[in-house]
C-alpha cells in the first residue's frame, strides 16, 4: 500500500518538525504510532471531515494516550479537519493544538480531552453502548499506551465492557513496551496482557508488526469481522517507539524530548520528502 506508507511518512516528518519548533511534546509514541493513524483515518474508519460533534452516522475515535497529541493533529489535518498550515502553532499560546488535545478549543475531530490516563477506554465505552442505543451500526475505535494499562480504571472498564456485551468497540493497545520512565517490564511489569484481556471477557487479537502497513491493515480489518458477536475486541499492537528515525527507535528516551536543530535534519534525511509536502 504505497500510498498509505507515503502518508505515514509525510506524518512523521510533521512529527518531528512540529516538536522541534516549539521545543516540546512527545516524538517517540508519535512515530511508533504513525501507521496506525494512518491506517485508521485514510482506510478503515467512516469519518467526515466535516466533523459532527455528535459522530451520528460515522464512526468515532477516541485517544486516550493524549501525548500522543502530534501525530493526531498531523493525521487530522492531513485528513482535512482543519488546515494542515496549522500545524505550525503547536503548543503555541492561543494555539488550537495544544500539548494534550482539549474540547474548549473547538478544534474539529477532537471529541474529548485526553491525556488523565486511564480515562479514554471509559469514553469510547459510553459512545460505544450510546451508538447501540440509538441503533447505529457504526463503531467505536479507542487507542491506549501500554504504560497506560497499569491504571485501575482501564480494568474496571475491561470488566464494564464484556459485562454489557459492548461488541461495537474496537479498542487497541500500543504494545512498544516503553513508558517514561523505562521500559514497562522495569516500571510495572504487564504480564501476559492477552490472557488477561481474555479472562475478562475480552476477543483478543494480536498485530505482531504495528509498524507494516500491510499487517497493520490485516489486523484491523480482521477486529472488524468480530463485530457484534457479543465481545469487546481489542488489538495488542506491537510498536517501536520512535519508529522511522534510528536514533530514537525502541527507547524510552524519547518519549517526551525534542530534538535539537541537528537531529531535525538527521530525522528528515531518514524520511523522504513525499507528495504531499511539508506543512
Amino acid at each position: 500500500m504505497p500510498e498509505l506508507k507515503e502518508i505515514a511518512t509525510q506524518i512523521r516528518r510533521d512529527i518531528v518538525r512540529m516538536v522541534h519548533a516549539c521545543q516540546s511534546g512527545h516524538p517517540g509514541g508519535s512515530l511508533g504510532c504513525a501507521d496506525f493513524f494512518t491506517g485508521l483515518y485514510f482506510k478503515i474508519m467512516n469519518h467526515n471531515p466535516k466533523f459532527d460533534m455528535n459522530a451520528t452516522g460515522e464512526d468515532v475515535f477516541v485517544l486516550s494516550n493524549g501525548h500522543i497529541s502530534p501525530v493526531y493533529y498531523s493525521t487530522l489535518a492531513r485528513s482535512g479537519y482543519f488546515p494542515v498550515e496549522e500545524l505550525k502553532t503547536f503548543r503555541k499560546i492561543n494555539s488550537r493544538l495544544q500539548g494534550h488535545p482539549a474540547t474548549h478549543e473547538h478544534l474539529p475531530g477532537i471529541r474529548i480531552a485526553a491525556g488523565s490516563l486511564g480515562q479514554g477506554l471509559s469514553v469510547a465505552l459510553g459512545a460505544a453502548l450510546t451508538k447501540k442505543m440509538n441503533g447505529e451500526k457504526t463503531l467505536v475505535y479507542s487507542l491506549h499506551g501500554d504504560g497506560e494499562l497499569q491504571e485501575g480504571q482501564i480494568w474496571e472498564a475491561a470488566l464494564f465492557a464484556a459485562h454489557h456485551k459492548t461488541d461495537n468497540l474496537i479498542a487497541t493497545v500500543d504494545w512498544n513496551g516503553q513508558q517514561i520512565d523505562g521500559p514497562t517490564k522495569e516500571v510495572m511489569d504487564l504480564g501476559d496482557l492477552k490472557s488477561k484481556f481474555e479472562s475478562f471477557g475480552w476477543e483478543v487479537l494480536v498485530i505482531e508488526h504495528g509498524n507494516d502497513m500491510d499487517q497493520l491493515i490485516a489486523g484491523l480489518e480482521k477486529a472488524k469481522t468480530f463485530v457484534g458477536k457479543g465481545k469487546p475486541i481489542v488489538n495488542l499492537m506491537k510498536t517501536a517507539m520512535g519508529k522511522g528515525i534510528d536514533f530514537m527507535e525502541g527507547t524510552h528516551e524519547w518519549h517526551g524530548i525534542a530534538p535539537n536543530d541537528a537531529q531535525l535534519e538527521s530525522a528528515l534525511q531518514q524520511l523522504p520528502a513525499t507528495s504531499l509536502g511539508d506543512y
